[in-house]
């Protein structure tokens, strides 16, 4: 007998999802570990969607607990970011090809960002969800009079347990990192967790700031009033394709 696989929707903090309880329907919460996973129907699609918390520890046991107590299909993480390319601006999207730990550093024994053990720095997101959620992004935004200029990037994301909003930690990441566009606190912990289990994932992160010294009056008024719509409009293409 075969078992309807889920798919996950990760978010780390309120802000990001809220309204998005209004589109689901069905649902049975299930409390485990302080936290509510809410098993439910996005339109006709099945998802388990969680509240994580911030920071990679909490990503990564919020990710863990999803993949041991469910039947998922994919886990897809939505949220913001802080923008380090030079060519992105509040408002444009990210959809990570790959994701890396910023802050990890075993060396000298492994060398500075590789995950210990493993002979890799970064993991790789799953390319048909990356296609997919690019594809969705594009669409939804093109809807959308007040965000006709905003871009699409699918590149490296960076996540590591600091809030970036310091210009020489932002440049330091710069000449460490080139290729990097954005950075953030979870998504790097949720990919790791999801390639162990081999389950599909993805990260999309909506650009709230620059990631410099205005990073937090920047971001405490972005999020409570653009990151939330983008992530339902966004998911809202994804599962209609």
């Amino acid at each position: 007998m075969n078992e309807e696989k889920y798919t996950g929707l990760i978010f780390a903090m309120q802000e990001e999802q809220t309204g998005f309880d209004h589109y689901l329907s069905q649902k049975q919460i299930h409390k485990i570990a302080q936290r509510q996973f809410i098993q439910a129907k996005f339109g006709s699609h099945k998802v388990i969607c969680v509240l994580a918390g911030i920071g990679k520890v909490a990503a990564s046991m919020t990710a863990s607990i999803m993949l041991d107590r469910f039947p998922m299909k994919q886990v897809i993480m939505c949220g913001v970011a802080g923008g380090i390319h030079q060519h992105l601006h509040q408002g444009d999207v990210v959809i990570a090809s790959e994701l890396i730990q910023h802050d990890m550093d075993a060396s000298p024994l492994f060398p500075k960002f590789e995950i210990p053990l493993t002979g890799k720095a970064c993991v790789q997101s799953d390319q048909r969800m990356t296609e997919q959620l690019t594809h969705a992004s594009k669409q939804f935004l093109a809807s959308q009079a007040s965000t006709q200029k905003a871009q699409v990037k699918v590149g490296l994301i960076a996540s590591g347990d600091q809030f970036i909003s310091d210009h020489n930690r932002l440049n330091q990441l710069r000449n460490d990192l080139p290729e990097l566009l954005a950075v953030e606190m979870e998504g790097a912990a949720i990919a790791q967790v999801c390639e162990a289990f081999e389950v599909p994932f993805s990260v999309i992160r909506t650009i709230s700031d620059s990631a410099n010294d205005e990073a937090t009056q920047d971001f405490q008024s972005f999020i409570k009033t653009t990151a939330a719509p983008y992530s339902i409009g966004i998911l809202k293409a994804y599962f209609s394709a």
